[in-house]
C-alpha cells in the first residue's frame, strides 16, 4: 500500500506495518504524509536501515509534539529528553517486560514513543505489539455496550513506587523519582483522536481496576480483557537489527520487551511524545 512516495507494508494480517523507502534524517513533505498515516491506520509502524544520531532522534520526535521527559527512567546523560532502556549482561531483569502501553498512569497519557535500537544482543530481545484497535472491534456487541460507559484507574506506583517491582530488583539503582508516583482515571474504551476510532484502554501494566468496582470484581474482567486483546490475531512481533526503529501510539496499542537474551546487554533510546486527555 502506498500512501506517498513510500511504501507501506503489514507485517502481519494483525499488527503493525513497516514504512520502506524512507531516511528519518530528513524526511520530505510527502515522506511525512506517509508517515503519519501509517501510524494513524496501524498503530505501530517500523523502519529498518536508519542512521539515527539522537539529535536527529530528538529532531523526528518534535516534529509530532512536545517530548515529555521520563520522570522514572534513567535519562542518557548528554540528552535529557532520551530514555535509556538498557539491561546489562549481568542483569536479569529488563525494562517492559509485560504488557503495557506507556504513561497511561498520567492524566494527559503520552501520544507516541521512538525507540531506537542503539545495543543489541546477538539474537532476542524482540518486542511484542497488540492493536487495540481490533481487540475492541472483536467483542460482542454486549460486552461493547457495557464498557462504553465505564471508567478505569491506572497506576504507576507497583511498577515504579519506592516498594514497586523496579526498585526491588536489579534495574533498581537506575530508576529514579519513587516519589512522584501517581495514578489517573480515563474510560475504558476511548474514540482516538487522530483515527476517530474506537479503541480498548486498558491494561495488564498500569490498569489496577474499575471506577466503582473493588479490585476483587475488577479482576476477573481485566483478566478477560487483558487475554483477548493478546490473541494472536491482534498481535506482531518486531524482530530488531542495527538501523531498526519503532514508532508506536500509546492510545492504540500494547507492547511487550521480550526477555530472553541473559547475559548479553541490550540498549534502546526512547523517546515519548506527549498527549492530550482522552474521550
Amino acid at each position: 500500500m502506498a500512501y506517498g512516495t513510500a511504501t507501506v507494508r503489514k507485517v502481519t494480517p494483525g499488527c503493525g506495518a513497516e514504512v520502506l523507502g524512507v531516511d528519518l534524517r530528513n524526511p520530505s513533505n510527502s515522506d511525512m504524509e506517509t508517515i503519519r498515516a501509517a501510524y494513524r491506520d496501524y498503530g505501530v509502524i517500523f523502519f529498518r536501515d536508519q542512521k539515527l544520531t539522537p539529535e536527529e532522534h530528538i529532531s523526528f520526535a518534535q516534529r509530532w509534539g512536545e517530548i515529555d521527559i521520563n520522570k522514572f527512567f534513567p535519562a542518557n546523560g548528554q540528552y535529557p529528553e532520551i530514555a535509556e532502556v538498557r539491561k546489562e549482561k549481568e542483569q536479569k531483569v529488563n525494562i517492559g517486560g509485560g504488557w503495557h502501553t506507556d504513561h497511561s498512569y498520567d492524566q494527559e497519557p503520552a501520544m507516541g514513543s521512538v525507540l531506537v535500537a542503539r545495543e543489541l544482543p546477538e539474537a532476542g530481545g524482540d518486542t511484542l505489539f497488540a492493536d487495540m484497535y481490533k481487540a475492541y472491534d472483536a467483542l460482542s456487541d454486549g460486552l461493547k455496550d457495557t464498557l462504553s460507559t465505564m471508567k478505569a484507574v491506572h497506576s504507576n506506583e507497583a511498577a515504579f513506587g519506592a516498594k514497586g517491582f523496579y526498585k526491588s530488583s536489579d534495574q533498581g539503582g537506575g530508576f529514579k523519582g519513587e516519589s512522584l508516583v501517581g495514578q489517573a482515571i480515563h474510560p475504558v474504551v476511548i474514540t482516538h483522536p487522530l483515527s476517530g476510532r474506537k479503541a480498548l484502554y486498558v491494561n495488564p501494566g498500569f490498569t489496577t481496576h474499575f471506577v466503582g468496582w473493588s479490585m476483587e470484581e475488577s479482576k476477573a474482567l481485566l483478566d478477560y480483557l487483558h487475554a483477548h486483546a493478546t490473541q494472536p490475531q491482534f498481535t506482531c512481533r518486531f524482530e530488531w537489527h542495527d538501523g531498526s526503529i519503532a514508532f508506536w501510539d500509546n492510545r492504540a496499542t500494547w507492547h511487550f520487551a521480550v526477555n530472553d537474551y541473559h547475559g548479553e546487554k541490550r540498549l534502546m533510546h526512547r523517546i515519548t511524545i506527549g498527549g492530550g486527555p482522552l474521550q
